[in-house]
């Protein structure tokens, strides 16, 4: 077999493997420039929904929207996504190849990964929203006098909500948003607590090949509100940055309680291929039928769905002993 990750793997790995970059800053989201904020709170979270708005950027600097955005473009399908649940769907123009969530989304053949600028530029977006500046998009979309807002992927839970605020900020939907993070956090405490803690540990497969999340990945930190071991810790380098190439015999060897597989849709894996791949059959998930096939989408995207995933690894946790 190949040691080239497909495509889908690639890109999947991509986005939620590139660094947060927003500033500690950004969890106040935005700055109006008028009115001025009120006392003691943030901009992003104000009742107002004047513009302009200025949104620090991952570079330290900002970018100014002048006005109320009506034709948006986004090449990010998490953003996408938190677009539609802050209420900014009906000023989305367009959507890249990726985002297939929500179904009234205007998806496009249009790249995050590769974008095109003459391509984007035929959509007239007044705003572009993108996970990183690949092929020199926010230079590109500068020449043409629009503004490109990056939200890369998130650190942890916190990032998640800073995020839905900046996009509430972005598009005039800042109440929206607010409700949808604090909702989220909400919801989440509330399963978390719900859950029983149990000394368990646990393997997720991002693809055929073996690679797999560590914990120190925004996705290992989902698990770790469960407090659950990942085997792949052990196997990180510098060089795989939280998402080492495992061997059939480190999973064997390290024997999981629980098997998170990421990869049912793009791979076409389930509780049966695993266990009919050599040797996994001894593996204790396998043994107890605790290997849980989560949606591609789900385990790798930090849109307002984030809930439903801690909800899927609270169940597997219930149900493990």
């Amino acid at each position: 077999m190949s040691t080239v990750p497909t495509q889908r793997g690639r890109a999947r790995r991509l986005a939620v493997v590139v660094p947060l970059l927003l500033a500690v800053a950004t969890a106040g989201c935005a700055n109006r420039e008028e009115p001025a904020a009120p006392a003691g709170g943030s901009t992003a979270t104000a009742s107002s929904q004047g513009f302009p708005v200025r949104i620090p950027t991952p570079d330290g600097n900002q970018i100014t929207i002048e006005r109320r955005p009506e034709r948006i473009i986004s090449l990010s399908a998490s953003s996408t996504e938190a677009l539609f649940a802050v209420g900014a769907g009906k000023q989305v123009v367009a959507v890249d190849d990726q985002s297939n969530f929500p179904a009234e989304a205007p998806k496009t053949t249009l790249s995050g990964l590769t974008p095109n600028i003459e391509a984007i530029a035929n959509y007239g977006p007044d705003l572009v929203i993108a996970q990183h500046d690949a092929n020199d998009l926010a230079a590109g979309m500068a020449k043409l006098d629009t503004p490109v807002l990056f939200l890369p992927a998130p650190a942890d839970l916190k990032d998640v909500w800073a995020q839905f605020q900046v996009l509430g900020a972005a598009t005039g939907h800042s109440d929206e948003a607010e409700k949808l993070a604090s909702g989220s956090r909400s919801e989440i405490e509330k399963i978390v607590a719900e859950t029983p803690r149990k000394q368990l540990s646990y393997y997720h497969e991002l693809d055929t090949q073996l690679f797999a999340a560590t914990s120190k990945t925004f996705i290992g930190q989902v698990y770790g509100l469960f407090g659950l071991t990942n085997i792949a810790d052990p196997a990180d380098t510098a060089e795989s940055g939280g998402y080492p190439k495992l061997s059939t015999e480190h999973v064997v060897r390290s024997n999981p309680d629980l098997i998170f597989l990421a990869d049912t849709r793009c791979c076409g894996q389930n509780a049966g291929t695993v266990a009919a791949r050599p040797g996994w059959d001894t593996i204790k998930a396998v043994r107890t039928g605790n290997v849980v096939e989560l949606d591609d989408d789900l385990a790798s995207r930090w849109g307002p769905r984030i809930v439903e995933l801690v909800r899927a690894v609270a169940a597997a946790v219930g149900k493990a002993g």
